[in-house]
Formats: structure tokens, sequence, C-alpha cells
């Protein structure tokens, strides 16, 4: 009977150790980001992955840049469902690309199992602080009357067409009922560099790139596009004071291909969650204007599927493609 007992026991354990999840725990897990490393959301993927050790082993950040955010996604995509790879869902690769990209690799809608989201980070209107003072403008009342005033004379830089830049400028342009030249740029350090550089009168930039610039005087802070207030710019309105009902910023957050079984993914989120919620954390992505949000898998693809029907008709409605 003892003997028996023992056998079972051995054999219990043994498929314990052949599970997906266990394996997910003995051996490193791989992180993508499909962007470039030194970023906002390359130096969130590494906080988390240090913060996770402890839970989950060693988590092994892989960039893998290029077509908009599309390789590093897809990558993740095609990946063994076993919970040995894990990527990054943005705005882009998971809401805008879909409807920018005339042919896309992955499905983003079927292709990923969510995991949670990581964080929002507010977009910011911005000015060049000499030009809004030459023209007298303080608000973005000030900038719908001018733009009302003078038809045609106000332009804006965004970091390329589709980018979140350009569909802010022109869902901001629609509610307002204004027009401004849209004039993109190859990337988003070139669109603000033109901004401070007077080349453009004003653009949409997320906070953690704009903050800096805010601080020194160099640009002007006219509002933030989330529905309320942010903590990092005490003072300055959220757009929606002035348009009603206008909200766009930016997220990101942690997907795994799509048949990773559902312990694998609980597993994850029990481990991301907890790591987004430390005051560590919550400190370090403060000075990135992150905030952390921490969600179920069910509450991110949810947002996901929100965002991804919001940025059809704004992709739509801007003409952007790309080939």
């Amino acid at each position: 009977m003892q003997r028996k007992s023992f056998i079972l026991a051995t054999l219990a354990l043994t498929a314990a150790a052949l599970s997906p999840l266990a394996q997910a725990q003995s051996k490193p897990i791989r992180l993508i980001v499909p962007y470039a490393p030194g970023g906002p959301i390359d130096i969130t993927a590494r906080v988390l992955a240090e913060r996770v050790k402890d839970s989950l082993g060693t988590v092994i950040v892989e960039n893998k840049p290029g077509a908009g955010g599309n390789i590093g996604a897809d990558a993740v995509a095609k990946a063994a469902p076993d919970g040995l790879t894990i990527g990054i869902a943005a705005t882009a690769t998971h809401a805008v690309n879909p409807w920018l990209y005339r042919k896309m690799p992955y499905n983003a809608a079927t292709d990923f199992a969510p995991i949670t989201q990581m964080v929002r980070v507010p977009n910011v209107l911005v000015m060049n602080a000499e030009t809004a003072a030459r023209l007298k403008i303080n608000s973005v009342k000030d900038l719908i009357a001018y733009a009302k005033t003078n038809p045609g004379k106000l332009n804006y830089a965004s970091g390329g067409n589709g980018s979140a830049g350009h569909l802010a400028g022109e869902l901001f342009k629609k509610e307002a009922g204004i027009f401004a030249v849209h004039i993109p740029y190859n990337g988003g350090n070139p669109a603000q560099l033109a901004l401070l550089s007077g080349q453009v009168d004003f653009n949409f930039d997320n906070l953690a790139t704009a903050s800096p610039n805010i601080k020194s005087g160099k640009l002007k802070a006219l509002a933030v596009t989330t529905p309320k207030s942010v903590d990092a710019l005490p003072g300055v309105p959220p757009v929606a004071d002035t348009l009603k009902g206008f909200s766009i910023d930016t997220w990101w957050g942690l997907v795994a291909p799509a048949a990773t079984p559902k312990d694998i993914v609980a597993k994850l989120n029990q481990a991301f969650v907890a790591a987004l919620n430390a005051p560590e954390t919550q400190t370090r992505f403060a000075t990135l204007m992150a905030e952390p949000m921490p969600t179920s898998p069910e509450a991110f693809g949810t947002l996901m599927t929100s965002e991804r029907a919001k940025y059809e008709a704004m992709v739509k409605a801007s003409g952007a493609k790309v080939d």
C-alpha cells in the first residue's frame, strides 16, 4: 500500500513538472518589447521584469522594433502558447495599426490573450512658448478662437501619418471645427524639435516626452487629453473642459499568444499586478509620467476592444494609410 502511494505521488509530481505552468516557472520568460530600447515602454517593461523575478523567475526583455511595432507584436502572436513568451500590447500595435496598415501580419482581436494593462500616459496639447506668447494664446479656447479668426495659419506636427499625435490633432480639429495644416515628421523626436524651434505651432505629445520642456518653460501646456486633470501638471485643465467628451491617451499592457492556458495567464496576471501595485514601481513610473493601471485580463481585453473601435473611426476620418 505504501509502495502504491509512493508511485502515485511520484507520478503526480512528474505530471506537474511537465506542465506548461511548471515550465514557465523553471525557464526564463521572454518579454518582447516591439520598440527600440530606452523609451518609456521599454523602461517600464524592464522595471517589471526585475520586480517579478521572485514569483516568475528570470524575465528577459527582448526588443523587436520595426513596422510601427508590428514586428514585435507578430513575434508574440506566433510564439508557442506556453507562458514562456509574452509581450507588450500598445495603443499603436493593438488599436491603431489594424486600421492604418493595409496588410497586417497578425489579428489584434484574436491572436492574443490579455494579461493586464500596465500603464496609462496622458497626452498633452503643447505650443512653443514664444509662439503662444506672441499670438496671445493661453488656453484651448484661445487656440480655437485664433484658428477660427485666422483660418489656415496654424500648423501642427506629429511623428508621422497615423501616429498618435496625428490622430489626436485630427480629432481636435474635427471637434473644435477648425483647420490647421498637419506636418508629419519621421518620429516623435523630430516633431518635438520642430515645435521647439518654432517651425510648427502646436502638437499633441505624450506627457513623458513633453514634461521636461514644459518644466523648462520652452513649451506651454494648454491642456491634457485625459477626461480629468493629472497631478503631474497642476493647473492644466483637460481638453474636455472645452470640448466635451474629448479623450485620447497612450496605454500599454501585457499579452500572451491567444492559446495560452488560462491558468498560466492567471499566474502571470497575479505576478505582474502585484509588481504594478508595489510602491517602488509606482514611484519609478511617476518619473516617466506613467500611471500604473493593473487590471484583470478581462478588463484589459475590454479596453483593447473599445480602443480599436474608437481608432477605427479616427484613422478612417484622417485618411492615413501605410502600405
